[in-house]
């Protein structure tokens, strides 16, 4: 049963991947302002802690994907599944803009489904996921070798879909 959450899962997604047009999404910017403290900045610009007052000041999500320091100006970019929030800080004063954009649910669950800005555990995940379903697909194929009176149909039919595939794939993509 959880092999078939899973492909249910991936299946769906699959749709909303290659139909965006179906499924409209919204999109949230908020445009943010303010100051960071001097102390974050000089002599060297800390990172880390610049990157935490940034989050909890404004409740930031995902994990911080780029971090530049330029001449007079930091970039900071915090990327999640269907989020980003990047964040220019002028130097020396500390004064920032940020720019935060939330996306709908099927942005979200389409990045899931790519792994994109998901991170190492969820990447785990999908590895995992797609280990169950050979590990199905191929339980699937083996079983047909036991059934003595199904078996020739049934590896003909294996053979005619993985050919079947390789045709459509020759066909439809340039």
């Amino acid at each position: 049963m959880f092999s078939f959450a899973v492909i249910l899962f991936f299946a769906a997604t699959g749709l909303t991947l290659n139909h965006t047009e179906w499924f409209p999404d919204r999109e949230l910017i908020t445009h943010l302002a303010g100051t960071i403290a001097p102390a974050l900045l000089q002599p060297e610009p800390d990172k880390l802690g610049i990157a935490e007052f940034l989050r909890k000041t404004h409740k930031l999500q995902g994990a911080v994907s780029d971090f530049r320091v330029e001449n007079s100006e930091i970039s900071i970019s915090f990327r999640g599944p269907g989020y980003a929030a990047d964040s220019f800080i002028e130097l020396p004063s500390g004064r920032y803009e940020l720019t935060e954009t939330r996306n709908g649910l099927v942005a979200v669950i389409n990045d899931l489904h790519k792994g994109r800005d998901t991170g190492k555990r969820w990447s785990m995940v999908i590895d995992a996921s797609a280990i169950l379903l050979v590990l199905v697909s191929l339980t699937g194929l083996l079983l047909i070798l036991f059934l003595h009176k199904r078996r020739a149909s049934g590896l003909m039919l294996a053979g005619a879909g993985g050919i079947l595939c390789w045709l459509l794939y020759r066909v439809f993509v340039p």
